[in-house]
């Protein structure tokens, strides 16, 4: 999963891991059931005191306000347009890499969405901008045996897959831009994937390689038993109004 902060508490501390983040999920079932007015009054002391935390713990703590950033990885290098690359290639004829730049350069489109957790936060009305992934793998002529699309990034550890009809549909984007600006480094950039109707993990941050594979493959936290079709409110247990 990747969720990361509107405030940026990667700058008051570092990361904190999932592994940490779920020994919070009873916090956080009792920010998705609080009344709306308790569950405002939260948030606000939430922001308060993440404004002032040098741990970073105060970002795993519930508000339905703000995204909550963390990695599966201790660190996760800086790429920018000097050394940023994204690789395209498996069951494909024509293998690419392109640059920060490449990419910039490629029509973009622009979805507004809710942000949905899996563990129960949602971000309403979020802007990303980017190259549609369609767009790509057109680009790289998919071969007939091809069957899904695997995800990996730069950080060395995480990893998220698709079928390929999912990563075709108009709504999954290799973004460039969310919030109306660029995606930083703690977002996940200078470019994720956004996969607009599943939950948030399904969008990788940091993403480096967009493979063609002929079967699914599970993602990071799939194999950790998270469901790999993670539409919202039809997957993981949950009945979250959908996003899209």
């Amino acid at each position: 999963m990747n969720p990361e902060p509107t405030e940026d508490p990667g700058a008051h501390g570092r990361p904190v891991g999932r592994r940490v983040f779920l020994g919070t999920l009873g916090l956080g079932a009792l920010g998705v059931a609080t009344a709306p007015a308790l569950q405002r009054g939260l948030e606000g002391i939430l922001g308060a005191v993440a404004g002032s935390d040098p741990t970073g713990l105060s970002g795993l703590l519930p508000n339905g306000g703000g995204f909550r950033y963390y990695s599966v990885a201790a660190s996760v290098p800086h790429r920018g347009p000097a050394d940023y690359r994204l690789t395209v290639d498996g069951l494909v004829d024509r293998p690419h890499t392109y640059t920060l730049d490449d990419l910039r350069g490629m029509p973009q489109n622009r979805l507004v969405r809710d942000v949905q957790c899996v563990t129960g936060w949602r971000v309403p009305g979020t802007p990303f901008q980017g190259v549609r992934l369609s767009r790509l793998l057109d680009a790289a002529g998919v071969r007939s045996s091809a069957r899904a699309v695997r995800f990996t990034c730069f950080d060395g550890t995480y990893s998220e897959s698709l079928t390929l009809d999912q990563a075709r549909r108009p709504d999954v984007l290799v973004a460039l831009r969310m919030q109306d600006k660029d995606i930083g480094h703690d977002h996940g950039g200078p470019v994720r994937l956004y996969v607009a109707p599943m939950y948030f993990y399904k969008s990788a941050k940091w993403l480096s390689g967009i493979t063609v594979t002929d079967r699914v493959r599970p993602g990071y936290w799939e194999n950790l038993g998270y469901d790999v079709d993670a539409w919202v409110g039809r997957s993981n247990g949950r009945t979250d109004e959908p996003t899209s």
